[in-house]
């Protein structure tokens, strides 16, 4: 099991043992120590393989960038100059005494902090996409958005209703994105435009009479591909 998330180990973990998973940031050989940054969602930690450990060194010479790996190791103050300001775990490094490749990755097609990427070649990559640091900024400030918005509504006695994905194609002017059927050979659902008729059939069954209900879902159309709506 996880003991922490590599970004968040730091000087209170000095002197316990860890164990960690993350895919490998960077990996660097120096001169017979071989230091590996490993990443996980929350950021960086610094591991340690010494070449005293023959089947810990062995498995570090092999590691390149986005190997994931497990990591079990001493937590240790990092040697004086070397500490990184920037992060949360930058005064300690992991002597690693375990290490275990969870799965290898071929050479990425780009790296993870370039800036310059075409949005071809981020969604031809969407899994590495996803990994960079301003897209786990993305996903992270979506998620707290609607968080907020929720707890909002909720803490005013709002209810909270979700209306289906798959509808019959209205009228709002938008072209609608179709999907055809199995069940009915030759007819089509459409993605919705927007929530009007979820919220029709919700008013008539007597959830809308008052103000007292939300729904945030998604909505389709060739405009905006996709798009959310509250």
């Amino acid at each position: 099991m996880r003991t922490e998330y590599c970004g968040l180990v730091n000087s209170r973990f000095i002197g316990q043992s860890v164990t960690l998973f993350g895919w490998v940031h960077r990996r660097r050989d120096h001169g017979g120590v071989i230091f590996i940054d490993l990443r996980d969602r929350e950021g960086l930690v610094q591991v340690v393989c010494d070449p005293d450990r023959p089947e810990v060194f062995t498995t570090a010479e092999i590691i390149r960038s986005e190997y994931c790996l497990q990591v079990v190791g001493m937590v240790r103050p990092r040697p004086e100059g070397t500490v990184n300001a920037s992060l949360v775990s930058g005064e300690i490094e992991v002597l690693c005494q375990t290490l275990t490749i969870l799965n290898p990755s071929v050479p990425p097609p780009f790296q993870l902090d370039d800036d310059g990427l075409s949005e071809a070649t981020r969604l031809t990559h969407r899994v590495l996409d996803l990994r960079r640091p301003e897209m786990q900024h993305n996903l992270r400030l979506r998620y707290r958005v609607a968080m907020a918005v929720r707890k909002f509504l909720d803490a005013r006695g709002f209810i909270d209703i979700e209306t289906p994905m798959l509808t019959k194609s209205t009228p709002e002017g938008a072209r609608d994105y179709l999907v055809p059927s199995r069940v009915h050979p030759g007819q089509f659902f459409a993605l919705p435009v927007f929530i009007v008729a979820g919220w029709q059939a919700a008013s008539m069954a007597g959830w809308i009479l008052s103000p007292e209900a939300s729904s945030y879902l998604r909505g389709y159309r060739n405009e905006t591909p996709v798009f959310g709506s509250l």
